[in-house]
């Protein structure tokens, strides 16, 4: 496996180094030029492809971390119930944010669209839920220091 995660990752950094030696090839001012002048053409096929590789290292990614982190959870119940009850806090913290404190108002956005009353709920919603988790982080800093203090 680790030979494959080798080989995989040394072809992806070839075919990387080869996009982007066509990009410094190319030149700045000629790729601004052109994005310029419309010449969607030139701009596309040299920044394109480099972009889908960039797509396909983060799917990669992406993948190995979510195989990887099931696989751990599952193998160690501990960190199964563990990943669950942070999980469910989570959930508990949102939806007290969501149905208790959040409401949606119709919104007219500057270009011209509406903000519906749903989404601008949901940005209500996840505003909150930032300032609460750092008041439980914050909560829970200060706790922990106090009592480490005072030890």
């Amino acid at each position: 496996m680790n030979k494959i995660v080798t080989i995989i990752g040394g072809v992806i950094g070839v075919l990387a180094i080869i996009l982007l030696g066509r990009i410094i090839n190319t030149g700045d001012t000629t790729i601004q030029s052109a994005a310029k002048a419309g010449d969607s053409g030139l701009v596309n096929g040299l920044l394109d492809p480099m972009a889908y590789v960039a797509y396909l290292v983060l799917g990669i990614i992406l993948l190995l971390v979510v195989v990887f982190t099931l696989k751990n959870m599952f193998s160690h119940p501990g960190a199964l119930m563990s990943t669950l009850k942070g999980v469910g806090s989570f959930l508990v913290v949102f939806a007290i944010c969501y149905f208790v404190l959040a409401n949606g108002v119709e919104t007219p956005l500057r270009d011209g669209e509406v903000l519906s009353e749903g989404g601008s709920k949901m940005v209500g919603a996840g505003l909150f839920m930032f300032y609460a988790l750092i008041l439980i982080a914050g909560g829970s800093m200060l706790f922990f220091g106090v009592k480490k203090m005072l030890k």
